[in-house]
C-alpha cells in the first residue's frame, strides 16, 4: 500500500526536524530560422525547457489534408522533424508525444551545434524506450493527465542548433498502427542551468524565535526534501557522508528508531557518500510537493540512463538536473524517476525526494515500482562496458540500502506485478533481489554490458554486508 505524505504533514515533520558532448565541420549559416511555435518553460536558476512541435517532412509532407486514407504518402513511412535552426542554449534532448500508452515504433535522430566549436555533430540516434521507465498503470502518478510518451533523453553538451528527423519503422505492415507516428510529437531541449552556489552544506544559519537553527537560503520545498534525510545528515547538507560498517549499523538503527530487526542489523553494508538533491542542484519547485512511499524495499532494479557516455564526471550534476527536468516538465512525472543515480566515476546521487534511507516510491520499472528501488548508472551500456567505479558504487549502495531492509543481495524475492509488457497485473513474480530493468520489463535496459556485471555486483554487495 502506498502511503502519501502531504505538504501539511511534511511541514509538520520539518518543524520537528529542522534542528536535528565527434563533431562534423559543417558550420551553421549566419541566418537560420528560429522556431515560431516554440513553447519555452520559463528559465529558473536550475534551467529551462524549449518544447518545439515536429512537422511533416519528405514524402509524408505530400499528404492530402482531410482525405481519409491519405494520412501518409505511399512512397514511404511517415516522417516528421525539424530543419536545422538556431535555438536557445540547451544540453539534453528528447522527443515526447501526447499519449503515454501509444508506442513510437521508428527511428529518432538529431544533429546539434556545439556552442564551444560552432560545428555540427553527426546524426545521433535517440533511444526509443516507449515508457518502460514510468509509474505503474492505475497509479495516481500515471493517471495525473500530465504524463506523455517519451524517448530516452540524450546528453549532447552545450548546444545552440538543432535538426531532428523521426521516421516510422519502414517494414511495418500497412494494417498496423505502428506504421504511423504518435500524435503531438515535440522535441524537448533542456538546459540544466548553472551549478548550485558552493556552500559548506551545514546547518549554520541564524536561530529562529524558538532558538532552533535555520539553514540559510532554503525554500520550504528545499527544506522539506532535505529534512527527509535527517538524521543521516543535517538540514541543508550537500552530501551524506560515508560511514564504516559499524557506524552505518548504528546510524541505521537510530534512524529507524529501533524498528530494524536484530537479524537485519549485522548485514548492513557501509553507507556510501551520497550527494543530496541540494548538492546536485535539484529545483524543488518542479516536483510534486508530497512524497510517496511503499511499505519496504525488497529489490533493487539496475538501469542505465541511455543518455550517452559523452559527459565528464564534473558534468554529472548537470546531466542529473537535465534528466530531472525531462522527467518532470517534459514527461509529466511527479519527480525524477530513479531513487538513485551513479556517475561513471562512482559518485552516488540522491534521486527521487523523500529520504535516502526510506522506501520511496519511484517510477523506474513499470510494473514493479512498489517495494523496490531504482538505481540508474548515467550512460549507455549496450556496447560500451560500464566503468569499474560505477559497478563498484552500485554494489556499495545496494549493500547499504538493501541491508536497511534485511535483504540479501544474492537472494530471490517475490514482487507482485502492477502491469506492464512482460508480466500481467497481479502476477507474483520471482526476481533477483538485485535485478536488471529487463528482468521486470521487456527492454534492453540496463544494456547488455551492464547487465552482464550484475552477478559480480550481487556477490560484492553481499560481501560488503558481511554475509558468509
Amino acid at each position: 500500500m502506498v502511503r502519501v505524505l502531504t505538504i501539511l504533514s511534511m511541514r509538520g515533520f520539518l518543524a520537528s526536524s529542522i534542528g536535528v558532448a565527434t563533431a562534423a565541420v559543417l558550420a551553421l549559416p549566419l541566418a537560420l530560422p528560429t522556431p515560431a511555435l516554440a513553447e519555452t518553460v520559463p528559465a529558473t536558476p536550475a534551467g529551462s525547457t524549449q518544447s518545439l512541435p515536429l512537422v511533416p517532412m519528405g514524402p509524408a509532407a505530400d499528404r492530402t489534408p482531410g482525405v481519409p486514407g491519405m494520412s501518409a504518402s505511399p512512397r514511404g513511412p511517415e516522417t516528421q522533424g525539424l530543419t536545422a535552426r538556431e535555438v536557445t542554449t540547451f544540453s539534453l534532448v528528447g522527443v515526447v508525444w501526447d499519449d503515454a500508452a501509444t508506442q513510437l515504433n521508428g527511428r529518432v535522430q538529431v544533429r546539434t551545434r556545439s556552442t564551444r566549436t560552432a560545428t555540427w555533430s553527426d546524426w545521433q540516434d535517440v533511444e526509443v524506450h516507449n515508457s518502460e521507465h514510468a509509474a505503474d498503470p492505475d497509479t495516481s502518478e500515471r493517471g495525473s493527465g500530465r504524463v506523455r510518451g517519451a524517448t530516452a533523453p540524450l546528453w549532447v553538451g552545450e548546444s545552440d542548433g538543432i535538426e531532428v528527423r523521426v521516421q516510422a519503422e519502414r517494414d511495418a505492415p500497412a494494417t498496423r498502427a505502428a506504421a504511423r507516428l504518435p500524435s503531438g510529437l515535440r522535441i524537448e531541449l533542456v538546459d540544466p542551468g548553472a551549478a548550485p552556489s558552493p556552500t559548506d552544506g551545514k546547518n549554520s544559519g541564524p536561530a529562529d524565535e524558538k532558538g532552533e537553527m535555520v539553514a540559510p537560503g532554503l525554500t520550504m520545498e528545499m527544506a522539506e526534501a532535505s529534512a527527509a534525510n535527517v538524521p543521516h545528515a543535517p538540514l541543508g547538507a550537500n552530501e551524506i557522508t560515508e560511514l564504516n560498517k559499524a557506524d552505518s549499523t548504528a546510524d541505521a538503527v537510530f534512524a529507524a528508531e529501533g524498528e530494524l530487526t536484530a537479524a537485519a542489523a549485522p548485514y548492513i553494508g557501509p553507507r556510501p557518500r551520497i550527494v543530496t538533491r541540494k548538492g546536485w542542484g535539484a529545483d524543488e519547485s518542479l516536483r510534486e510537493k508530497a512524497f510517496a512511499y511503499t511499505n519496504t524495499v525488497k529489490a533493487a532494479f539496475v538501469h542505465h540512463s541511455a543518455s550517452g557516455n559523452n559527459y565528464a564526471c564534473k558534468d554529472a550534476p548537470a546531466v542529473l538536473r537535465s534528466l530531472y527536468r525531462y522527467h518532470v516538465v517534459s514527461s509529466g512525472w511527479r519527480d525524477l524517476g530513479y531513487n538513485f543515480a551513479v556517475d561513471k566515476c562512482g559518485t552516488v546521487y540522491e534521486g527521487r525526494a523523500g529520504g535516502v534511507g526510506k522506501p520511496v516510491l519511484g517510477a523506474h520499472t513499470m510494473g514493479f515500482n512498489t517495494d523496490s528501488m531504482g538505481v540508474a548508472v548515467l550512460g549507455t551500456f549496450t556496447s560500451s562496458a560500464p566503468p569499474a567505479a560505477a559497478v563498484d558504487a552500485v554494489a556499495r549502495l545496494t549493500a547499504w540500502k538493501l541491508g536497511l531492509f534485511g535483504r540479501d543481495p544474492r537472494a530471490k524475492t517475490t514482487l507482485k506485478s502492477g502491469g506492464g509488457n512482460r508480466y500481467p497485473k497481479g502476477r507474483n513474480v520471482s526476481l533477483n533481489v538485485i535485478s536488471g530493468h529487463r528482468d521486470g520489463f521487456a527492454t534492453e535496459c540496463p544494456g547488455r554490458q551492464l547487465y552482464g556485471r550484475l552477478p559480480v555486483t550481487r556477490t560484492s554487495s553481499a560481501k560488503l554486508q558481511g554475509r558468509p
